[in-house]
């Protein structure tokens, strides 16, 4: 077997056994993998829960191209693949046509996860109109590369597509209360679009497809500055920062850790149902944003002074999946206890922000 080489562009050292590929939009830095072994590609594979799923997949012995235009994603979430037998990175945006890098390799891609999209507010609305294309235009390319390939394709959605739900907790065939005219739309009524494609293409036979809906994720690898409340909270207790509650604090949220979300979608595309129907993958233990902060503060070690803001626009009060469809079809539900997963996430953000970690999150993780 010939050595791999390295190949640095764009500041992003990859793992490489051919040369740096430009693709239209932009650069991108690949590894050239020989042989003829299958293929999973992983949309968005750079980003938060990718390149947990990126991880998990080289860990069980997959060959894999992770697919992403680092527009919010952490070029930093690529180093721990680096030098991984099988990784290959693309450097391109799904909203454009798939680049050579990918589309040569068709005849052996047999799983594509869609995970391109950015999903904290404050990403998504940044532009939002990329965010909706991401969504629909960016979908419909991998489903017709899915088409082309023969290869089970699953998209991972959003509990946004309930929206601020008048069903508790939200089941799939729950059709959901979403403004389609808010600051928000951009994504879910993205993802709701993007659910209509795949279940469109599935229905037609031109592609098996599998429908993830996932709740509240958080763990090690979220962007410090993403905007999301975990994330929020944890940073500003850690840097002894006024923590910020959007409205009152009573809104509820279920946190499901990486681990779980990323086993839960790695069931999905390997069970043998027929996709025609979403499942919800989420943790049902649903908590207050007031309770999360308490968490947070004994985790952390720190007193903290908290700031009310306004909520946000359309922001949701509740949130709960119910999983007994994951349970049943998937034999799957979440292990980590809450807890645990934000002592592991506090830990995981000390050494990132470079602060100290009082001796309480030490010893809950």
């Amino acid at each position: 077997m010939s050595k791999r080489k390295e190949t640095s562009m764009g500041g992003i050292t990859v793992p490489g056994g051919g040369a740096a590929i430009t693709v239209p939009g932009g650069s991108a830095a690949i590894t050239v993998p020989g042989g003829s072994a299958a293929i999973t590609v992983v949309a968005g594979g750079a980003g938060f829960i990718g390149s947990h799923l990126c991880r998990a997949l080289l860990d069980k012995g997959c060959e894999i191209i992770c697919l992403d235009n680092l527009q919010t994603a952490r070029a930093s979430n690529l180093r721990a693949l680096e030098g991984r037998p099988g990784f290959t990175f693309v450097r391109a945006d799904v909203v454009q046509p798939l680049p050579a890098a990918i589309t040569e390799r068709t005849a052996r891609i047999d799983r594509i996860y869609n995970l391109a999209c950015p999903a904290s507010p404050p990403h998504y609305q940044a532009d939002p109109e990329h965010t909706l294309l991401t969504s629909v235009v960016g979908t419909h390319h991998l489903l017709r590369l899915a088409e082309a390939a023969g290869a089970r394709f699953l998209l991972t959605s959003t509990s946004e597509v309930y929206g601020d739900p008048e069903v508790h907790p939200q089941q799939e065939e729950y059709r959901g209360s979403v403004s389609c005219t808010g600051p928000r739309a951009c994504y879910d009524e993205g993802k709701r679009a993007a659910e209509t494609l795949a279940f469109d293409y599935g229905r037609s036979g031109r592609a098996e497809v599998r429908v993830a809906r996932l709740f509240n994720t958080y763990g090690p690898n979220m962007d410090p500055d993403d905007g999301r409340v975990v994330s929020n909270l944890i940073c500003q207790a850690l840097a002894d920062r006024p923590v910020t509650i959007y409205g009152d604090g009573s809104q509820t949220r279920s946190f499901c850790y990486v681990s779980d979300t990323v086993d839960g979608l790695m069931r999905m595309m390997e069970a043998d149902i027929d996709g025609s129907e979403p499942i919800n993958i989420g943790n049902p233990v649903e908590i207050t944003v007031n309770e999360l902060v308490q968490r947070v503060r004994r985790i952390v070690g720190r007193e903290v002074t908290v700031v009310h803001r306004p909520l946000p626009v359309d922001d949701p009060r509740r949130r709960r999946p119910d999983i007994a469809r994951a349970r049943a079809l998937l034999g799957w539900s979440p292990k980590v206890a809450v807890d645990t997963g934000l002592a592991h996430t506090a830990r995981w953000f000390a050494e990132e922000i470079g602060v100290p970690l009082h001796l309480a999150a030490a010893q809950a993780a």
